[in-house]
């Protein structure tokens, strides 16, 4: 199958790795200087060094070119941040697009859209659009190492069409119509893991650590269905799974925010360290506005967002969490 990945980050780049030694796959990425050096290198070292890149993957900055090679029968996936994915759409405006399948996590800021939102507003609801998600660090996936991904969709098609694609060697690929709820799952699982670091670099204990993973699932779940996702969604891989692994795993560019902020380092001198995106950032702040006009009750959320935007301190979002009057677990 033909396959072309629009973004070279490191999860596209480690994604077309993975395919390429069972498709014909075309990994694209808009500057030139970066995918010149790494077709030269053969190795992205920008965004994911370290790793070969296989030889049968294509490497182009001919955006036109990268589109037409997945053609009519093939698969567009879109690895951007999800504050690239508009500016993307605005350009596949003038190109016939069969599918789209989004790899990019979030709400929009301004907006507060989901991914397959966007692409629809841009590109009209006619094109069949899907997300593929779930716990998935890039260097284990770039090392050949197992793991499992669901791809949402409610185009029975395209679902299809994904699993036969990607499903296979050491990775597995379940699938649901449920959208909504793996994108969400998805987007609200980077703001935990903003709060989880927190909370371990503070060294307040696998306790909180556990409480804080378990009452974010909470939250998660209750603005997912509140927007029309399916309460088992949160409970399967986009949900608890992505949220387990976010939150606790030492790759985690999202936590490594939470372990700066507890360190008392400022959000501009983290993310410059960091090098790559951590979509928990605006996320926290497009939630927050978003629960708010709907009055979804995400205190873990608005905690981080005071964090981040407000100058509230990470021990104030401890204090401001554990001061909070007792309620109902299922409330």
């Amino acid at each position: 199958m033909n396959i072309t990945i629009l973004g070279a980050g490191a999860w596209g780049t480690a994604l077309a790795m993975s395919l390429a030694d069972r498709h014909a796959v075309v990994l694209w990425g808009r500057d030139v200087e970066v995918m010149q050096a790494a077709q030269q290198q053969r190795e992205n070292t920008t965004y994911l060094p370290g790793f070969h890149l296989p030889d049968s993957l294509v490497l182009s900055s001919d955006f036109a070119a990268a589109v037409a090679h997945a053609g009519a029968d093939g698969l567009l996936l879109v690895a951007t941040s999800l504050a690239g994915l508009r500016p993307l759409a605005l350009q596949l405006k003038s190109y016939s697009i069969p599918n789209l399948v989004c790899l990019c996590k979030g709400f929009e800021v301004d907006t507060h859209l989901l991914p397959h939102q966007i692409v629809h507003e841009v590109l009209g609801s006619g094109i069949p659009a899907g997300a593929l998600s779930g716990p998935s660090f890039a260097q284990e996936v770039a090392r050949g190492l197992p793991c499992a991904l669901a791809i949402a969709s409610d185009d029975a098609a395209l679902r299809e069409r994904v699993v036969s694609a990607v499903h296979g060697s050491s990775m597995r690929i379940y699938s649901t119509d449920d959208l909504i709820g793996v994108e969400v799952g998805g987007a609200v699982k980077n703001i935990l893991a903003i709060a989880t670091g927190v909370i371990d670099g503070l060294g307040l204990g696998l306790n909180a650590r556990a409480a804080l993973i378990t009452r974010g699932l909470a939250e998660i779940t209750r603005l997912g269905v509140a927007l029309g996702g399916h309460t088992e969604t949160f409970m399967g891989l986009t949900g608890m799974g992505d949220l387990i692994l976010t939150c606790t795993g030492d790759l985690s560019r999202n936590r490594k925010v939470g372990l700066g902020l507890a360190q008392g380092k400022k959000l501009a001198q983290i993310v410059s360290e960091l090098g790559h995106v951590a979509e928990g950032v605006p996320c926290a702040k497009a939630v927050r506005q978003l629960a708010a006009e709907r009055g979804i009750d995400m205190p873990i959320t608005n905690a981080v967002a005071a964090v981040l935007f407000d100058g509230d301190s990470p021990l104030d979002m401890v204090n401001l969490l554990l001061a909070r009057d007792p309620r109902a677990e299922a409330a």
